[in-house]
């Protein structure tokens, strides 16, 4: 055979195996580097939502803290007052009580004190004649 005959029977085994490599080859290598293209977009996208979604958590995370705060807050605010209102209310009662107690006490005083009177005069004083006297003796004590 002469250069030339081989020559050409070579140029047409290269098209040949050309046409196959293009038929069957290349086909499932160029599918595999765009699923790998495809495979890397989609990774990059998780991991965007990933962060995404961290932070939100995060954000909600400290919301939810914050707002458990003020209902904290407003809580021991609602107590503090509750309780200055259980003082007040528990002072005034003590006031009316002290002066129930005081009105009570000169009453028994007065009635002494009267009691003395009789005693000492002998003889029966009269609470109705005598009811300005025993006022002002009421006050003063």
């Amino acid at each position: 055979m002469s250069i030339n005959a081989t020559l050409f029977v070579q140029c047409i085994v290269f098209l040949i195996l050309v046409l196959f490599t293009m038929k069957f080859v290349w086909p499932p290598i160029a599918k595999a580097l765009e699923a790998k293209t495809e495979l890397s977009a989609a990774n990059k996208r998780v991991e965007q939502e990933l962060v995404q979604t961290r932070n939100e958590t995060a954000s909600r995370l400290a919301d939810a803290d914050r707002r458990a705060q003020a209902i904290v807050e407003e809580a021991k605010a609602r107590a503090t007052e509750e309780g200055n209102k259980i003082v007040a209310a528990a002072r005034a009662e003590a006031e009316q009580q002290a002066i129930a107690a005081r009105e009570a006490l000169r009453e028994q005083v007065a009635a002494l004190a009267v009691k003395g009177a009789e005693q000492i005069l002998r003889k029966e004083v009269n609470a109705g004649v005598h009811a300005d006297l025993l006022n002002r003796l009421k006050t003063e004590l």
